[in-house]
């Protein structure tokens, strides 16, 4: 079997178990065997969702931290792609009922001002922050579909195959003299129901919330592909994951960038 018949059945594959509510599920001949290989099941699993979720709006960027990348054997961060169905303002409403497992993440959200092709890489922070319009506090809105993995690289793979568990995300109002906090400083908070669940620092997130999306940037410029204006890119949680309830409200808070809320129905 070729890589592009591999590649093109796991997602059909990966998109009927979507579609039929199912945890994801791949047997030794349809899991990824490299990196390479999963981002590029992604991408044919995202073109198939597509065609009732729309476009690419922006991006997703998971193992952040140092630990986590540790724990799955990698040095550089992971990416998912957000499509255009699935963002949200707040207030937002979702249905737990759409969900297999609905979760979210706080994090800081940024929205291009101008293209970042790949013939301007490589890319560092100082051009990165120059070409970001907007930047708010968000939800990163999660469907827990993986199946349970226990080799750790393994489950990176397969994580990144699937997406990273992205189904969406929840935008706060946007904030453009972002450029006047210190994002690296501000404290984000997530509550549930009017109850602390968690909270952490923008710098918990590779030092600064906008380094992501330098990695981002040059790591779709290596691909041959680039960042377009009006895209959103959520650039890291700030919380660990939480998982939600019919009839709960959750506000995620980042200091100079406001709040965003989400009710489940």
């Amino acid at each position: 079997m070729t890589t592009e018949t591999k590649v093109q059945r796991t997602a059909q594959l990966l998109a009927g178990q979507y579609q039929d509510g199912l945890r994801y599920s791949m047997d030794a001949d349809s899991a990824p065997g490299s990196i390479e290989e999963a981002y590029q099941i992604q991408a044919a699993l995202q073109q198939i969702l597509s065609q009732s979720q729309g476009p690419i709006a922006g991006y997703k960027i998971a193992y952040t931290t140092t630990t986590m990348r540790q724990n799955s054997g990698i040095t550089e961060p992971g990416a998912g792609v957000v499509l255009a169905n699935n963002v949200r303002h707040s207030p937002a409403t979702v249905r737990a009922s759409d969900y297999l497992r609905l979760g979210i993440e706080c994090e800081v959200a940024a929205r291009l001002g101008e293209d970042l092709p790949a013939s301007g890489a490589p890319y560092d922070r100082a051009r990165i922050e120059a070409a970001v319009d907007t930047v708010m506090a968000a939800f990163e809105v999660i469907d827990g579909r993986s199946e349970q993995v226990e080799d750790p690289h393994s489950r990176l793979l397969a994580g990144i195959a699937t997406n990273i568990s992205n189904a969406g995300v929840a935008l706060g109002p946007g904030v453009t003299d972002w450029r006047s906090v210190d994002l690296a400083a501000s404290r984000g908070s997530m509550t549930i129901n009017g109850e602390l669940v968690g909270e952490g620092l923008g710098s918990d997130v590779m030092g600064h919330p906008l380094e992501p999306l330098v990695w981002l940037a040059n790591m779709l410029a290596n691909r041959g592909d680039g960042l377009k204006a009006g895209m959103v890119v959520i650039t890291g949680s700030i919380v660990t994951p939480k998982f939600l309830n019919p009839g709960d409200h959750a506000v995620v808070a980042v200091e100079g960038l406001g709040e965003a809320t989400l009710t489940v129905e």
